[in-house]
């Protein structure tokens, strides 16, 4: 089995992996770590909680430590760039865990906080920046940084960037970097589209990819409800109210759903919030960190998020609204069954979301399981509380968790495997079903 202490990197860097406790690399971290530090480009493909991050992270930090090279004002001599606000301040973190003692300035800039912090902060120079697009620009434009001095670029999670519309952002970006540097390259789908946006910016890179292309993690197993629209609200809150939950993220199509749902759930009792674009950078944060915290159990989210959110002990993944992009639903789902978990992902699915449904299971080669609503739906349905919306209601704030007990109608809907969560084999029976 190889270790990390079989990969050619530094002392430092392995007390520093010592200390979080790890001691074996992913399949990703060994066979992309010897080729960076080699300064080799790469392109990997990989599912999210794969272990990306560290694969990138520890190599550079070795290579920026033994240059020599000295960070400028107004400049960085590393660049990463994510397409959402929480992946770029995980990534950055991890940049100081691991190169804790290293004295390697780390920054993280994005929208939603002051920019004259940030300003500041670049204007004192930088070894390792992360950042997102728009606001890199921002600072780009408003003088305040160059990156004339950019030793090695990264590019994370590239085929979300293109979904969110950043192209134009990272053509403009590409013009402004030095030719000679190191591009590290990374998406967990490579459409054409994406390796087209690859080839943009790799030279000669080491090619890497752990999982076949739009794989879904293995762990997972996959259920699916055939549900009228309207009474989505309701199932998913009689499943979470008795189905043993450590902790749980819902997926909605839209803000104002995520919002919708917070508000039904907490006229349940049960507590959550939501992140999505329209929220501050603080609400983000605070929700974010009391997930993390356990202090909530239920997150609910959209896409432009999701990626960011890396939280250990996920145990299920709700669609509440399917995605219409199939490869949406790999990056949805990889959030649970992280570091050799195995967990539970259920998808509810409207008469008009059938086909979106076809499109994930021929991308993905797997048919999730159909599973019937539960026992008395109707019934449970019809007692559950209506929210009370008022205009100043809180978002993500109301309600406490029920700790009233499940009733004699209603059990765990979806049944443990041996040594493991899942497989249900239940046929849907209910009329609109597949």
């Amino acid at each position: 089995m190889t270790k990390f202490s079989d990969l050619g990197l530094s002392p430092q860097i392995l007390d520093a992996l010592s200390a979080k406790g790890y001691d074996v690399p992913t399949p990703i971290q060994a066979q992309a770590i010897p080729s960076l530090l080699e300064g080799r480009d790469l392109c990997g493909i990989a599912q999210t909680g794969t272990g990306k991050t560290a694969a990138f992270a520890l190599p550079s930090l070795m290579r920026l430590a033994a240059s020599g090279n000295k960070r400028m004002p107004g400049a960085c001599r590393m660049l990463v760039l994510s397409p959402t606000r929480e992946l770029a301040a995980q990534i950055a973190q991890s940049f100081s865990d691991y190169g804790k003692g290293m004295n390697l300035a780390v920054g993280v800039v994005f929208g939603g906080m002051p920019i004259g912090r940030q300003i500041k902060m670049c204007g004192q120079g930088l070894d390792i920046l992360v950042a997102t697009p728009g606001r890199l620009i921002d600072l780009i434009e408003q003088r305040a940084l160059n990156l004339r001095h950019v030793e090695i670029f990264v590019l994370d999670e590239a085929d979300q960037m293109l979904d969110l519309g950043f192209i134009h952002a990272l053509k403009q970006i590409d013009r402004l970097l030095p030719k000679q540097r190191q591009s590290l390259f990374f998406s967990a789908t490579m459409p054409k589209s994406i390796s087209e946006l690859g080839d943009r910016f790799l030279t000669d890179p080491v090619k890497v990819s752990v999982a076949p292309v739009s794989s879904t993690a293995e762990r997972v197993d996959q259920y699916v409800t055939f549900v009228n629209a309207a009474e989505k609200m309701a199932l998913l809150t009689i499943v979470i109210q008795n189905e043993p939950i450590d902790r749980a993220l819902v997926f909605s199509r839209t803000k104002h759903g995520a919002d919708k749902i917070v508000k039904f759930l907490a006229a349940a009792g049960i507590r959550s919030a939501a992140i999505h674009g329209n929220k501050s950078q603080n609400a983000r944060m605070d929700a974010l960190d009391a997930f993390k915290k356990g202090d909530i159990k239920i997150l609910i989210a959209t896409d432009i998020a999701a990626r960011g959110i890396d939280v250990s002990g996920v145990s299920h993944v709700f669609n509440f609204d399917l995605p219409n992009v199939a490869e949406q639903y790999v990056h949805r789902i990889g959030r649970t069954a992280r570091a050799g978990a195995s967990g539970i992902a259920v998808s509810f699915v409207d008469g008009e979301e059938k086909g979106w449904l076809k499109s994930i299971e021929r991308l993905t080669g797997v048919a999730l399981t159909p599973t019937p609503l539960p026992p008395q739906f109707d019934e449970l349905r019809s007692k559950l509380p209506k929210p009370v919306i008022t205009r100043n209601a809180p978002n993500g704030r109301g309600g406490t968790r029920s700790d009233a007990p499940r009733t004699d109608d209603t059990r765990r809907h979806f049944p443990r495997r041996p040594g493991g969560v899942g497989a249900h084999k239940s046929a849907v029976k209910r009329t609109g079903g597949r």
